[in-house]
């Protein structure tokens, strides 16, 4: 699977600052320390609806990590996966009388678009569930072989008892993770498992549905977290720098594919942070895809708003803040992009260098891209208000906001 066109990054003169960033394992801040090569997984989508803003809010947040690695002068190993086979997309399917093949390449197809247009750095690795398959079976093997997974009714699932660290991305207790599971996709009241939380890693064929030859597992197709598992194993080995994703993948898909990794392996952590971004609402509610309350990155953008005001709309919030999307939140952001592009358009301006360090001080400080916006703005109002002398200003400025913050002046 490809993925979509990279925008060009401008190089900064200087360098960049070493990332401070939430880690949900740790409940505080860790200052990442990646080497010369900076590894991140990010979970991808399950493509049976378009981009919403929640999405959008939680890849741009990557993005920002992305950057800021980046101007530190490291190169980013960057893997995301594409669910195309699960029980929510062949459900849509069904829905829509559509081919679900056909629906999955339609919607990722979307989603690079929309990628694309809010000019977010793409995965050096692309790759969907289903063609990962080949890499999961031996894997979901190797766990029943070793007695970290077992077989019930034709179905193989994880126990989670086989690995030690079991609990400690997520930090919930047994209760919570039960009310979770049976949210997001689990089935803890089914009879038979050895531990109501213990989460399937391949199901065997159901009649109707998609099923793929899993060697001694018989046919099916793998779970959820396991997918995940494989393709970062396979691209970015263990102890990887950053998994990231929106906070409701902490429990159980984060939680889960950790202590696959590590039993599979022996070796701890699966990554070295966790890191989560808010949910957007619309309405008062959580924006998702079951219940409908959705704004589409694609549909705002057939409506003529710049894809430069959409990311200034989500940079607007802090990456692990819940927040609401309303119509004030994007004429702010439309309002906003137009006063920093009169002000890049002048021929000079105050001095751009401290300006890029306070860009560079608010990003590496967990991902601050309001502080980043607000230092912007005063550069702004300084050049609107008294102008300067600096004939290279407004080109500095406008590289830097490209290359730190995304967004094209």
């Amino acid at each position: 699977m490809h993925a979509w066109p990279a925008s060009e990054v401008p190089a900064l003169p200087g360098k960049g600052r070493d990332l401070r960033i939430h880690d949900t394992a740790t409940g505080g801040l860790v200052t990442l320390d990646p080497g010369p090569v900076a590894r991140i997984y990010v979970c991808g989508i399950t493509p049976y609806d378009a981009t919403h803003m929640g999405h959008a809010a939680t890849y741009n947040a990557f993005d920002l990590v992305q950057r800021v690695w980046l101007d530190t002068k490291r190169q980013v190993h960057y893997v995301q996966n594409v669910t195309d086979v699960d029980d929510p997309l062949l459900e849509r399917a069904t829905r829509d009388g559509k081919d679900w093949v056909e629906l999955a390449e339609g919607e990722t197809a979307l989603f690079r678009e929309d990628m694309t247009a809010l000019r977010l750095l793409p995965p050096k690795h692309y790759i969907g569930a289903v063609e990962a398959i080949p890499g999961i079976v031996p894997l979901v093997e190797r766990l029943r072989d070793m007695g970290a997974a077992y077989e019930l009714e034709g179905d193989v699932y994880f126990s989670v008892e086989s690995d030690t660290h079991f609990g400690e991305v997520s930090g919930l207790d047994t209760a919570a993770m039960k009310l979770l599971s049976a949210e997001r996709g689990g089935d803890p009241e089914r009879v038979g498992k050895k531990n109501p939380l213990d989460p399937m890693l391949w199901m065997a064929a159901r009649e109707g549905e998609p099923s793929w030859d899993g060697g001694s597992l018989g046919r099916g197709r793998p779970g959820w977290h396991i997918e995940c598992v494989a393709i970062a194993l396979d691209h970015l080995g263990m102890g990887f720098d950053v998994q990231g994703g929106g906070s409701d993948l902490a429990f159980p898909h984060h939680e889960m594919g950790a202590s696959h990794a590590q039993a599979l392996t022996g070796e701890y952590p699966f990554a070295k942070a966790y890191v989560h971004a808010g949910m957007v609402g619309l309405d008062g509610a959580k924006m998702s895809k079951s219940k409908g309350n959705l704004v589409f990155v694609s549909q705002l953008r057939r409506d003529g708003v710049d894809p430069a005001a959409i990311r200034l709309a989500l940079l607007a919030h802090h990456y692990r803040a819940d927040w609401e999307w309303t119509d004030a939140v994007l004429a702010e952001a439309v309002e906003r992009l137009g006063r920093w592009r009169a002000a890049v358009s002048r021929p000079d301006g105050p001095s751009a260098e401290a300006l890029v360090e306070e860009i560079r001080e608010a990003l590496a400080n967990d991902l601050d891209a309001p502080a980043a916006l607000a230092a912007v703005d005063r550069w702004a109002a300084g050049q609107a208000s008294a102008g300067g002398a600096d004939e290279g200003a407004p080109g500095v400025v406008s590289r830097a906001v490209d290359a730190l913050l995304g967004v094209a002046l």
